[in-house]
């Protein structure tokens, strides 16, 4: 996978806890059955350690998945890790909000929390599947 680098800048507050969102709403990257586009809104909430993330950088990276073939957890792994290793938050979460697809909606969800001085991804990575009626006259 050929991703453009997240770049960084140092946090001039280290020691005082900051919640950051980001809400980016034209993720597009292609489904690896159907080779039809998928798209999502990713929404990132993080708290800074030393370094924050370029808002530049961010989109391009995102931008930068419009032709690669991913399915939706993986992606947002890929996003959680590559995240994690540019920055290296105190704890970052991860939100994939996918459009209806086959009438089945997808949320993925995946977080880290640092624990000391090592970097640990969490166990547990919550998917969320909700079907939606379709009605036809």
């Amino acid at each position: 996978m050929n991703l453009y680098p997240l770049d960084t800048f140092p946090y001039e507050f280290v020691g005082r806890k900051i919640k950051v969102n980001f809400e980016i709403p034209e993720f597009t990257a292609i489904c690896p059955f159907s080779e039809f586009p998928d798209f999502a809104t990713i929404r990132i909430e993080y708290i800074p350690n030393e370094r924050c993330i370029e808002l530049k950088s961010l989109k391009l990276y995102i931008n930068s998945f419009r032709n690669v073939k991913i399915f939706h957890e993986h992606a947002i792994n890929v996003i959680l890790e590559d995240f994690v290793k540019a920055c290296d938050p105190l704890e970052v979460k991860i939100v994939g909000d996918f459009n209806v697809r086959g009438n089945i909606k997808t949320i993925v969800e995946a977080k880290y929390k640092r624990k000391g001085k090592k970097k640990k991804f969490k166990d547990s990575i919550k998917f969320k599947v909700v079907e939606e009626e379709v009605k036809i006259d």
